[in-house]
C-alpha cells in the first residue's frame, strides 16, 4: 500500500484526471471521485494501466451522505489523507434575471458546500499528516470568475469567490497544524467544460490540464515553510467572454 495518499473530486477527465495522474506518478495512492460510473471506471482503468494505485468511487458530491461515505471508504483504504484536491464543480450560463432556481442550487451545492464538507470529513487525516511532515495539501478550485465577477456567469463567479474566501480562512485556522490550503484561480481550459465558448476562444488558445497538475507538483515540492494561499492562471494578454445582453 501507498505511504501517501490523496482524494480527487472530478476526477474522470480534464484538471481533475490530470492532477489525479500526477499524483498517481508522484507516488500517492488514489481515491478518485466523480459522478458518471462509466466514465469514471474508464479514467481509472487508463490509471491502473500505467501501474497507479487508485479506488474510484462514483458520487455526487452534491449530497452530504455520499461525501461522508467518500472520505470513510477514503481512510478504510489507505488509513491516511496528505492531499485533498477539492476540483468537482459545475457552472451554468445565465442572465440574473433569468436564473433557474435548481441551477442556482446545484452551483451552490457542488461548486461551494461540497468544499466545506469535505475539509470537514478529512480535517482529522489531514491533521495527522500535517503532524507527521508538515506539509499537508488542500487545493481548492476556484477560477479567475472567483478574482473578477463574470456576466452571464453570475452565480459560478459567486461560488468561485467563496472557494477563495474559504481557502483564505482555512489558512488561518490550519495553517499552524501544517495543513496548507491553495485557491486555483484558472481562466480557460482545455476541458469539455469550457466547450461552451470554443467557437469564441479556441481550445488551442486555452490553458493545458496538465498545466494544474503541474501547479500541484510544485506545491508538494516547496518546504514546509512555504505556503502558496492562491494561483491566478491568465491566458497571454488576457482573455474575456464576449459581450451579452
Amino acid at each position: 500500500m501507498a505511504d501517501k495518499a490523496a482524494l480527487v473530486t472530478g476526477a474522470s477527465s480534464g484538471i481533475g484526471l490530470a492532477i489525479a495522474r500526477t499524483l498517481g506518478e508522484m507516488g500517492y495512492g488514489l481515491t478518485m471521485v466523480a459522478r458518471r460510473p462509466a466514465k469514471l471506471e474508464e479514467a481509472a482503468a487508463g490509471l491502473e494501466a500505467e501501474g497507479i494505485e487508485l479506488q474510484a468511487i462514483a458520487a455526487d458530491v452534491a449530497e452530504e451522505d455520499q461525501i461522508v461515505g467518500v472520505v470513510k471508504r477514503h481512510e478504510e483504504r489507505y488509513g491516511r489523507m496528505d492531499v485533498l484536491i477539492n476540483n468537482a464543480g459545475v457552472g451554468f450560463g445565465e442572465l440574473g434575471e433569468g436564473l433557474t432556481t435548481k441551477r442556482v442550487d446545484m452551483q451552490l451545492a457542488v461548486n461551494l458546500r461540497s468544499i466545506f464538507l469535505f475539509y470537514r470529513e478529512s480535517i482529522p487525516m489531514l491533521k495527522k499528516a500535517g503532524e507527521e511532515h508538515g506539509s499537508a495539501l488542500v487545493v481548492n478550485l476556484s477560477s479567475i470568475s472567483g478574482i473578477r465577477g463574470e456576466a452571464f456567469l453570475s452565480v459560478y463567479s459567486a461560488t468561485k469567490h467563496g472557494v477563495v474566501g474559504f481557502t483564505q480562512a482555512m489558512n488561518k485556522e490550519l495553517g499552524q497544524m501544517g495543513i496548507r490550503n491553495t485557491a486555483f484561480c484558472p481562466g480557460f481550459v482545455d476541458t469539455p467544460m469550457t466547450d461552451f465558448i470554443k467557437e469564441h476562444v479556441p481550445a488551442e488558445e486555452m490553458m493545458r490540464p496538465e498545466d494544474m497538475a503541474a501547479a500541484v507538483r510544485f506545491l508538494l515540492e516547496v518546504s514546509p515553510g512555504c505556503m502558496v494561499p492562491e494561483i491566478q492562471f491568465e491566458q497571454p494578454g488576457g482573455l474575456q467572454l464576449p459581450g451579452v445582453g
